[in-house]
């Protein structure tokens, strides 16, 4: 009887003791993160002002608000270059843990990954000479046989030019932050962006205007950042620290540098 009743305790001191290591220990992904001190940072880098690649690393109102994420969680960023084309496809192949750079939260990208909470609500726009912005007032000036549109492929502005501008002249370019010089310098006539994209080249550039900014094209979007959902306690602790820079007044910094 009595080593009938040893054994029963250790096996239940066993169990609580494995509990407890297993509790000890966060998703596969967060330690990862955590124990190696590095977040994998994918952006395709040609999205003003979101994130924007030059000789000298990143920046952009997404790259500030990553870099104080990295600083929250105690890590170091290793950036990981992708393109619009890949970037769901470079997430699911685990190439990076984070994708930023003016990312639409949408239905067809939540099914397959995370995103955290939404900011810079914008809608679709047309970036097109001074010159020709009495001539691009409404969606039917713009899907005419004689428009030159230059779209960059692989994201939702390719989506919104091949759903609505299928009458338009309609060619591809693959460096999105090429497009704007390329419409300045009349070898295109429209580039379909978003609201602050639009607002920074005709800002920079006054050959260009920033056509329908007070009545997109479409319904208002969020942008957000994209995470992979294959480990519930890194999202509930990315999704802690978006929180934080939200309450710390990080998120109205940003905005204030770059969106305003």
């Amino acid at each position: 009887m009595l080593t009938r009743r040893f054994f029963s305790f250790a096996a239940t001191a066993l169990v609580a003791g494995l509990t407890l290591i297993s509790t000890a220990h966060a998703g596969p992904r967060l330690d990862r993160v955590l124990d190696t001190k590095v977040l994998r940072v994918g952006t395709p880098g040609d999205y003003r002002p979101f994130a924007i690649k030059t000789d000298s690393g990143y920046s952009g109102h997404d790259i500030d608000l990553v870099e104080r994420m990295a600083k929250e969680l105690g890590v170091r960023i290793e950036w990981v270059p992708t393109t619009w084309p890949n970037l769901l496809k470079d997430m699911q192949a685990d190439k990076y843990d984070l994708a930023v750079g003016g990312i639409t939260r949408n239905v067809a990208r939540m099914r397959v990954v995370a995103m955290l909470p939404g900011y810079a609500p914008f809608g679709k726009v047309a970036l097109v000479r001074a010159a020709d912005k009495a001539r691009f007032t409404t969606l039917e000036s713009l899907n005419q046989p004689g428009v030159r549109v230059i779209k960059n492929p692989g994201g939702t502005n390719e989506a919104f030019v091949l759903e609505n501008l299928k009458a338009a002249q309609v060619s591809t370019h693959e460096k999105n932050a090429e497009i704007p010089a390329l419409i300045a310098e009349g070898k295109g006539d429209v580039m379909i962006t978003e609201t602050y994209e639009a607002l920074v080249y005709a800002k920079a550039d006054p050959r260009l205007h920033a056509a329908f900014i007070d009545a997109p094209l479409t319904p208002p979007s969020k942008l957000g950042f994209m995470l992979p959902a294959d480990d519930a306690d890194y999202l509930r602790v990315m999704n802690f620290v978006w929180d934080q820079m939200e309450t710390r007044g990080a998120l109205r910094q940003a905005a204030d540098k770059w969106l305003k």
